[in-house]
């Protein structure tokens, strides 16, 4: 059987970013979760804001590290998303690297929807941005997506409480959706 790719996607601006933090924990719990279920699987961190040539891009293939970037996100079996909120929506360099991404390269795609902001008044930016643009993709968005303020998530750690609850229940959904990828691949494979 082979490995599963997780990707995860942070649209963070800032150096350190809470939002780059909030999508290494979701992937190291997740890819954590799914091996001791016996899912084997790779996981690989892009930090936007740190390719180099990302502001420039205006075509694609663009250059190795950006292409690669790209690729990773389109080959995924599992992709964990966050942004952090400006003015009520994702970042714009976040939109900006979406927008190299193959129309067909998300179709059936698992998508783990995070965002970060300073106060809840931000907090449907998951139901209002993030979901309809990668449905847009005909991706598939987890049920549960999870908007955390700095009194939810700080210092690399979830606030115990709500924010707790709906960020264990988006790990439970991711890895269960990577097991629905794993069975789809098992069975692809063994009808070719």
């Amino acid at each position: 059987m082979s490995t599963l790719k997780i990707t995860g996607l942070s649209g963070g601006l800032s150096s350190p970013s809470r939002t780059l933090s909030l999508v290494e924990l979701a992937l190291g719990r997740i890819s954590a979760q799914a091996a001791a279920g016996g899912l084997a699987n790779d996981t690989q961190l892009i930090d936007i804001a740190a390719l180099e040539g990302i502001g420039a891009l205006r075509s694609r293939p663009a250059g190795d590290a950006v292409e690669a970037a790209l690729r990773a996100v389109e080959e995924a079996d599992l992709l964990i998303v966050g942004s952090p909120v400006y003015k009520g929506s994702y970042s714009g360099l976040f939109k900006h690297f979406v927008d190299f991404l193959d129309y067909g390269g998300l179709v059936g795609l698992p998508v783990a929807l995070l965002a970060t902001g300073g106060s809840e008044r931000h907090a449907l930016v998951i139901e209002h941005q993030l979901r309809p643009l990668f449905a847009f993709f005909q991706a598939q968005p987890l049920g549960t997506g999870a908007f955390f303020t700095e009194r939810d998530f700080a210092n690399g750690a979830v606030a115990a409480g709500p924010s707790a609850v709906r960020f264990d229940r988006l790990v439970d959904e991711a890895v269960h959706a990577l097991g629905s990828r794993r069975y789809l691949r098992a069975t692809v494979e063994r009808a070719a």
